[in-house]
């Protein structure tokens, strides 16, 4: 029987997995060691314990620039954006009951992609507006992929198909901008499109931190809900007559998240994918483990980006380049599990 905590406020109560809390305090600890230890390695090597000094205000103004103005804002975005898309993927994959659901896979990224391209190379738009712009591109892909896959239900297998289509023709849409941009705009956003964390700043951090911020407890509010509905529409609906709102809110959480994530730092591939799936494996249960799905995705995006920065030193790899070497074999493993026992997943 698995093990449950019961926290009670008031008249409020819910019960939260005690293995799954643990995990997820364990990987957000990790993840965050990880980014204290990444501010250490750079052109100009810092020691860890100067680093924590200048965090805490006894710096000096060289420590002070490089710490606080560059490395603690490019950890502090790839620590967000992996939590953002490993609460998306772990939502998308619930509701639709199948592990190849995520937001890289259904084109979801593959439309804020292309809403922030347009905003870049078309309008030469700030970064307000990028953010904007990968948001209208994320809800109209995910509407489309809505509205073409649902039949009376949802289908993993046909949502998988609908949106490799549709993110099929968004990747077409951005690489039309890309081909009627200058070369310089063009180099730019091609870097930006395979998932990058390099030169990113306090204003790069803004739109994701306040996305989890207001998304992540909404979504985990509704854990419970999120249970409901991984049992089918019909055995939901007469369970609870409100499951339907509750996918709405569910599934644009998750398509926000997914958008803010991107704009920041580009479509970083197979995070989403990835994160619910160790979580799903190690607590080997029912509960949904967002918060272990955030601090896994924030430790893979970490990591990740250390590895881009230092494998190949001093050139420098884009962190999507990593996550798409680590992520292709476990769409490769689970498209074969999913054939293996005749579902798609």
């Amino acid at each position: 029987m698995t093990a449950t905590l019961v926290l009670r406020r008031g008249p409020l109560s819910t019960r939260v997995s005690v293995r799954g809390l643990v995990l997820g305090v364990v990987s957000w600890a990790t993840a965050m060691a990880t980014g204290l230890v990444a501010i250490t390695i750079g052109e100009y090597p810092l020691p860890l314990s100067t680093v924590v000094s200048t965090l805490a205000g006894d710096g000096t103004l060289i420590t002070y620039d490089i710490v606080v103005t560059h490395r603690l804002p490019r950890a502090l975005i790839g620590v967000l954006v992996g939590a953002a898309f490993g609460v998306a993927g772990g939502v998308l994959q619930r509701l639709a009951r199948n592990p190849l659901v995520s937001p890289d896979v259904i084109g979801i990224n593959a439309g804020a992609s292309a809403g922030a391209i347009l905003m870049i190379i078309g309008l030469g738009a700030s970064a307000a507006w990028v953010t904007g712009g990968a948001l209208a591109g994320a809800a109209v892909a995910a509407l489309a992929v809505y509205t073409v896959a649902w039949r009376g239900g949802f289908s993993g297998y046909r949502l998988v198909l609908v949106g490799i289509g549709v993110a099929a023709m968004l990747n077409s849409a951005a690489t039309f901008l890309l081909s009627r941009a200058d070369v310089n705009a063009a180099y730019a956003a091609a870097v930006w499109l395979v998932g990058s964390l390099s030169g990113r700043s306090w204003s790069d951090v803004v739109p994701v931190a306040a996305g989890l911020c207001v998304l992540l407890p909404a979504v985990l509010a509704l854990v419970r809900r999120l249970q409901v509905l991984e049992l089918g529409d019909d055995l939901a609906r007469s369970l609870d007559p409100r499951v339907r709102r509750a996918r709405a809110v569910l599934l644009g959480s998750a398509v926000g998240l997914s958008a803010l994530a991107t704009a920041s730092a580009g479509p970083v591939g197979f995070v989403a994918l990835v994160a619910p799936q160790i979580v799903r494996r190690v607590l080997a249960e029912r509960t949904p483990g967002l918060l272990a799905s955030s601090g896994i995705g924030a430790f893979v995006v970490v990591v990740a980006d250390l590895a881009a920065r230092t494998a190949f030193a001093p050139r420098e790899l884009p962190v999507g380049v990593v996550t798409a070497v680590v992520g292709a074999p476990v769409l490769i493993a689970l498209l074969v599990r999913g054939n293996r026992i005749g579902v798609s997943g």
